[in-house]
């Protein structure tokens, strides 16, 4: 059972009871502004593109590695999804545990320091976890024709995916160090927290439409 407010189930889209499930964990530092972003912008886009229906059970949630146990988040985090049109209510810090790791099928971080956290927890982490920028690098590579339709369920794909992920990861570098870092707007002005937010939903933008197969309209 996720927590509250964690899946998707508990907002727009629904499950079979007993269906498949796949579980998407946003990393950050606090997990009060960038992860509770992060969440919140994932449910919000697949809410959007699926139209509330969904196969199998997508999970979606966030934690911190210095999480803030039942924090709120951040009032510039929650504008920023507000100016997205997301849901923030009920949102609530956590720290990242082992089983958190462990349950999780994708862990997305917001930089590589926190990437090498949650690998160094073991559970076999290294495979399905990237910072969300290179996630998002690896999936724009990724032929879609050759994922699992979405009639074999979305927790299918979305294995596929993360599995095609990994195997290009080592041939499909970053331009940059920092191309893959999504920096800590915590204590900065809304302006800079806008910018983030641009940043994360730039990036989720292909990542849900590979989990999807539905475009994001314009």
């Amino acid at each position: 059972m996720s927590p509250e407010g964690r899946g998707i189930a508990g907002g727009h889209l629904s499950a079979e009871a007993g269906g498949d499930s796949f579980r998407i964990l946003h990393v950050s530092t606090g997990n009060v502004c960038r992860s509770p972003i992060t969440e919140r912008l994932t449910r919000h886009a697949l809410s959007h593109r699926l139209g509330g229906i969904v196969s199998g059970d997508l999970i979606v949630e966030s934690a911190g590695t210095w999480g803030h146990e039942g924090a709120p988040m951040e009032a510039n985090a929650a504008a920023v999804l507000a100016d997205f049109g997301a849901d923030a209510s009920g949102f609530t810090g956590r720290e990242l545990l082992d089983e958190h790791v462990i349950r999780a099928d994708l862990v997305l971080t917001a930089t590589r320091d926190h990437r090498a956290q949650v690998i160094s927890m073991g559970h076999s982490a290294g495979l399905r976890t990237f910072t969300l920028k290179e996630f998002t690098r690896l999936v724009r590579a990724i032929d879609p024709a050759t994922l699992p339709p979405l009639d074999d369920g979305m927790a299918e794909r979305a294995r596929s995916l993360v599995r095609a992920a990994a195997a290009l990861r080592g041939w499909l570098l970053a331009p940059t160090p920092d191309a893959d870092e999504v920096y800590d707007p915590y204590g900065a002005p809304i302006t800079f927290f806008r910018s983030i937010g641009d940043e994360i939903n730039q990036a989720l933008d292909p990542v849900v439409t590979a989990l999807t197969g539905v475009t994001a309209p314009h």
